[in-house]
């Protein structure tokens, strides 16, 4: 179907009507209890919403005028009479059913006044109070063999149009209970022949094997169907710029403007602060452009093919407007124009931790606490922090702190602090952004260039050869006090040089993670949320060398739908973690409930390589021998989602923790951990 960019908005067909007027049908009218972690929303996985919708689908979605539904019905004969009984979460429109397998007869019922089964069925069928015992008797439905209900979802997937049944991720039924849920939908719903099965656990996807007759569509081929992702909510008004068909090694080139809603044909780590984001490569919403994206406050979606539907649009003013439900991309009016430009002189400022310049010890993680932000950086002293709560089943590789005293020591021996101090006030720098990335560019380079203090590096040296087992040598990794801070996130802004080796490249990488305190992206980051540049100074990590078997991000929350407070969001990858943030490629993306210890996968990742150690030092891209298969099992989910948990006992609870870690072979060992950050 044909489609004008220039009004397409997609948010229009995909509003649900929000006032509902429920009718009793038995006991109405209850006060709605609230959510269970039993039940995982089906609308966890990714956002995946777009105009790909048929006609007719779109046209019953429309309307916002209340609705009169009763609490349940044995069958749809519409999509908007499915529509009054489901609810919108990342882009997956869904109602629940239940099955009653003493007498065959199908409920569909409201889950914007039952939002679990179990409600439903204590309410409506049970009718009693919820008593241990008869709970107990609910949960036998989850069993391989039921006694009484098959528990179901039926979700439309609006983006790619895809029709499915699920069961929550825990439920271990048979093939022959799939089948009956396949013949009863079909029998009492108006679309029943394009519904599939959609396995959302390992168990499940056994069972699907086993299937003969019923329909089956994977978490993975409904990911590979969608056409638009998204990532961050918001909305803003900017030149739209068009960045397409640049090599690799021009991008670090470019510059960007506050004021660009780009168009990207790839993921750019480098990006500073714009206004908006649209990627035609998919990726995560925990790459390091998307948490960006989310600090900032821009929205931020995925859009194939987005530069050739707009590209009439490029250099001109539009809107962008992105949520769960979907977008609008459109020239802007001028009144738009003009009130953004008002919105955006509105002052942003995030004040960093007094500094500490008094400390010089370069201190083992064992002997640094949350406390010491002002002398090691926030990352050393987070896992400081780790490292003396003793959490159980966590272990951080060994490492020590170098105090943000000795880059302050080594600006001040080499002129540099002065060079930077003229160079951030001179009028030429605050406007042109050409000319401050090649001034920046300059300072980084003269930071590198100048020798370190011998002392120092005496030290450093002395101490990595110190450490135990570490074949591999460090990683060197910034740990600046402008970087994992409540309020200001700072991913990816700075360097870490992985797998370092020998005196001399010990100091080379020192220097460069000092150089990239002025990394142009830091820069513009930290101007954007009104930081003093002056006071920023850069701290160092050193910490022995693993090579993973797969690593990743992990934080404790459902990124896709708040409701479910225990369930976890996890993205891995084999080998290095590195890509899991560069965004570039698909990570396996699972949601893991820690309460109940049900899983659900959202993708897998299927890269052919895996970046790992080389002889040394540094990295190189290898085979990935484990191509096709889960990177995280079961075990290591629950394990890492156990350990997750008890480090959210650790660190103040008013954001979510955003957690690096990585496996060797089953061993578990967190290298980072900061707060999540939300718009």
């Amino acid at each position: 179907m044909s489609l004008n960019p220039y009004t397409w908005s997609l948010r229009a067909l995909l509003v649900l009507a929000l006032s509902v007027t429920v009718l009793a049908c038995a006991s109405a009218g209850e006060v709605t209890p609230e959510p269970k972690a039993e039940e995982a929303k089906a609308g966890e996985s990714a956002a995946k919403t777009d105009e790909s919708s048929a006609a007719d689908k779109k046209a019953a979605v429309k309307s916002e005028k209340p609705k009169t539904t009763r609490a349940y019905v044995p069958r749809f004969d519409t999509y908007e009479e499915f529509s009054q009984y489901a609810d919108v979460v990342a882009g997956e429109r869904f109602t629940k059913a239940i099955i009653d397998l003493r007498t065959d007869k199908v409920y569909y019922f409201d889950v914007n006044v039952y939002p679990l089964h179990s409600d439903f069925i204590f309410a409506q069928i049970y009718k009693t109070e919820e008593t241990p015992e008869k709970l107990a008797q609910y949960m036998e439905n989850y069993n391989e063999t039921k006694p009484e209900f098959l528990l179901l979802y039926l979700v439309h997937h609006v983006a790619q149009d895809i029709w499915a049944f699920a069961f929550w991720e825990g439920d271990m039924g048979r093939a022959e209970y799939v089948a009956k849920a396949h013949e009863r939908i079909q029998a009492t719903f108006f679309d029943g022949a394009k519904v599939k099965f959609r396995p959302d656990s390992a168990w499940q996807e056994e069972v699907a094997a086993q299937l003969t007759d019923v329909p089956v569509v994977t978490n993975d081929e409904i990911y590979e169907e969608t056409t638009w992702q998204f990532f961050n909510e918001g909305k803003r008004v900017g030149k739209l710029r068009i960045i397409d068909g640049i090599e690799d090694s021009e991008l670090d080139k470019l510059v960007y403007d506050k004021d660009e809603i780009l168009i990207l044909n790839e993921a750019i780590p480098t990006l500073t602060v714009v206004s908006g984001v649209v990627s035609e490569t998919f990726s995560t919403p925990l790459s390091h452009v998307a948490l960006r994206a989310r600090t900032w406050g821009i929205p931020h979606i995925g859009l194939k093919n987005a530069s050739v539907l707009f590209k009439e649009l490029n250099g001109k003013n539009v809107l962008l407007e992105a949520t769960q439900s979907g977008y609008e991309l459109r020239k802007a009016t001028k009144d738009e124009v003009a009130a953004w430009k008002a919105e955006k002189e509105k002052a942003r400022t995030v004040h960093l931790p007094p500094l500490n310049l008094e400390q010089t010890e370069l201190k083992p993680l064992t002997n640094i606490r949350m406390t010491e932000t002002n002398a090691y950086g926030a990352k050393t002293s987070n896992l400081g922090e780790i490292v003396q709560a003793k959490v159980d089943g966590c272990f951080v590789p060994e490492g020590f702190g170098i105090p943000i005293h000795y880059y302050e020591a080594h600006m001040k021996k080499h002129g540099l602090d002065k060079k930077m101090a003229k160079m951030i006030k001179g009028k030429k720098f605050k406007k042109d952004a050409t000319y401050r990335r090649d001034q920046l560019a300059d300072l980084r380079a003269q930071i590198v260039a100048k020798p370190i203090d011998s002392k120092l590096l005496d030290e450093v040296t002395a101490k990595v050869q110190a450490m135990k087992d570490a074949p591999k040598g460090v990683f060197v990794r910034s740990s600046t006090n402008a970087e994992d801070l409540p309020g200001f996130n700072g991913a990816g802004l700075y360097d870490t040089v992985p797998f370092v080796q020998g005196r001399e490249n010990l100091e080379k990488a020192v220097k460069k993670v000092w150089a990239s305190v002025w990394n142009q992206r830091a820069f513009e980051e930290r101007d954007y949320f009104g930081i003093d540049h002056r006071a920023v100074k850069g701290a160092v990590l050193v910490q022995k060398a693993v090579n993973p078997t797969a690593a990743g991000v992990l934080v404790t929350s459902n990124i896709y739908d708040k409701r479910d407070t225990t369930v976890y969001t996890i993205n891995a990858k084999s080998g290095l973690g590195i890509r899991v943030v560069e965004g570039k490629k698909m990570p396996e993306q699972i949601l893991f409930d820690v309460k109940e210890g049900s899983m659900k996968v959202l993708s897998r990742s299927d890269e052919d390589t895996m970046l790992v150690a080389a002889e040394g030092g540094g990295v190189k891209e290898v085979p990935n021998p484990a191509k096709n298969e889960p990177v995280l099992t079961h075990a290591r989910a629950r394990t890492l989602s156990e350990v997750a948990r008890r480090l959210t006992e650790v660190f103040p609870k008013e954001n979510p923790l955003d957690i690096e870690w990585l496996f060797v072979g089953d061993d578990l060992q967190i290298v980072q951990s900061r707060p999540f950050m939300s718009n």
